[in-house]
């Protein structure tokens, strides 16, 4: 009966409204998992220089943009747990605060990532080949940051008021615009039948779509330039809903007005999130160092898990979101039982998800690697590495959600200190320790993941049970 309590939902009207509100975000996950899929198989055919270059690019880039999570946060769990108290006017004040934030980090970060590219990415990888790779895509994907930036504010704030759909149509275009402006840029507009014929003779048709203009083959550059178009459109996108009269009426979303008060919160809220993703980035950088230091076949395979990894959580991470939405509002109501039922059932959902990813990735892990590159030292490697992600898929979907469930309480610095302390002390050091000085290699790196994913887990699970974010106010 136990077994039977978990797997069906107790309370079906709570599990019914985690489902309506996380399936657009679920769905906006996926396509730009499937986009970010589709940027390394074509990055791939580059080489593996090109592999390296692009994942570390993009860590370093990451590990700028995690304090704009904070920022999210922040935005979702104030702007939900108004709505909760039916304070809407206070809702678009906490919107606006977010743009403030988010402008005040995004605008410098993104103008030092763009001059100071050829000074930070040498510290991170250093390769003939790879590391100019890694400057250019970097120099110009840094300017995509503030875009980017207030792309998370309008998540959370579009979240916090339960309007997830709009999350799915802004992602599934400003995807699609990305897509289209890769395969022209990387390959050019001779390299793009090529490309095509590589991937099946049947699809060389679809290089007609790209004739009607001279696209130069720029290779890691053309997916820099690609990703930053899109971003630019994603968040003036966003911006587009704002003038709805749902939204902007009852949100007094262009009012002035101001709360001094609610921006400390929110700020006191961003602060140690935001830290702790920076940090948590930081130390996924040093990561990459190390194996990068264990070899660059080694950095190339660490990158096509690591987005295998990556799009196996994004859906949980919309049910994530919707939990910390509930959790938010139902505590604004007072209503505490129903904060409690939403993370179960989030929790439940997450398994359902993230389980059924973790038997593909043990039982199939070929299949995953192979659509990613044809290289077979790269295949060979990565199956031990994918199956032991496979096998705490379970216990990452816990952590993911009871994370995102304590954030929307209004509980961020206690998840943000644990897992920050978890992911330096085993996976970094531990990968510096065994892996490098040691020299076991790379299947050490991916014993470590159970290690820190069940601590993470348990740990969560404690914080939970105990019950103190139950009276937090924000």
């Amino acid at each position: 009966m136990r077994i039977l309590r978990f797997v069906f939902p107790q309370n079906k009207p709570i599990s019914k409204e985690v489902m309506i509100l996380s399936y657009p975000i679920i769905l906006s996950n996926l396509s730009r998992v499937l986009m970010s899929l589709i940027d390394l198989v074509m990055v791939g055919h580059l080489g593996v220089a090109a592999i390296a270059a692009t994942g570390m690019g993009g860590m370093v880039l990451w590990g700028a943009l995690s304090v704009v999570l904070g920022i999210r946060t922040a935005v979702q769990t104030v702007t939900s747990r108004r709505v909760g108290q039916k304070k809407y006017e206070e809702v678009g004040i906490a919107f606006r605060n977010g743009l403030i934030m988010a402008t005040v980090y995004g605008l410098p970060i993104s103008i030092v990532g763009c001059i100071w590219a050829k000074n930070i990415i040498p510290f991170f990888i250093n390769d003939v080949a790879a590391t100019p790779l890694a400057i250019n895509y970097v120099s110009i994907i840094s300017i995509s940051l503030l875009f980017s930036a207030y792309s998370f504010v309008f998540q959370g704030f579009y979240n916090g008021i339960e309007k997830t759909k709009i999350h799915l149509v802004v992602t599934v275009i400003s995807n699609l615009i990305n897509l289209y402006l890769n395969i022209g840029l990387i390959y050019g507009s001779i390299g793009v039948s090529n490309f095509f014929s590589e991937l099946h003779p049947k699809l060389s048709f679809l290089s007609s779509l790209w004739v009607w203009l001279d696209f130069p083959a720029l290779g890691v550059k053309g997916a820099a330039i690609a990703t930053l178009v899109a971003s630019v459109w994603m968040s003036f996108h966003y911006s587009f809903y704002l003038f709805s009269k749902t939204i902007k009426n009852r949100f007094h979303i262009f009012s002035l007005k101001g709360n001094r008060e609610m921006f400390r919160k929110q700020v006191v809220l961003a602060a140690p999130q935001g830290a702790q993703e920076t940090v948590i980035a930081l130390g996924w950088s040093v990561f990459y160092k190390i194996v990068g230091m264990i070899g660059l076949i080694e950095l190339a395979t660490t990158q096509v898990l690591f987005t295998i990894m990556h799009a196996s959580f994004m859906p949980a991470l919309g049910v994530g979101q919707a939990c910390s939405t509930l959790v938010s509002k139902y505590m604004g109501e007072k209503k505490i039982s129903k904060a409690e039922d939403s993370i179960k059932e989030s929790v439940r959902l997450a398994e359902y998800i993230m389980g059924t990813m973790g038997l593909t990735f043990i039982f199939f892990p070929e299949f995953y690697l192979s659509t990613f590159t044809s290289d077979v030292e790269i295949i060979t490697m990565g199956k031990f590495g994918l199956r032991m992600l496979g096998t705490v898929q379970f216990l990452d979907a816990i952590g993911f959600i009871l994370w995102f469930a304590l954030s929307g309480a209004g509980n961020t610095i206690f998840p943000a200190l644990v897992e920050s302390a978890l992911v330096w002390i085993i996976v970094v050091l531990g990968s510096y320790f065994f892996g490098f000085h040691l020299g076991m290699g790379f299947k050490i790196l991916w014993v470590l993941f159970p290690l820190y994913m069940g601590l993470f887990a348990l740990i969560m699970i404690w914080k939970v049970r105990e019950g103190d974010w139950k009276r937090i106010e924000v």
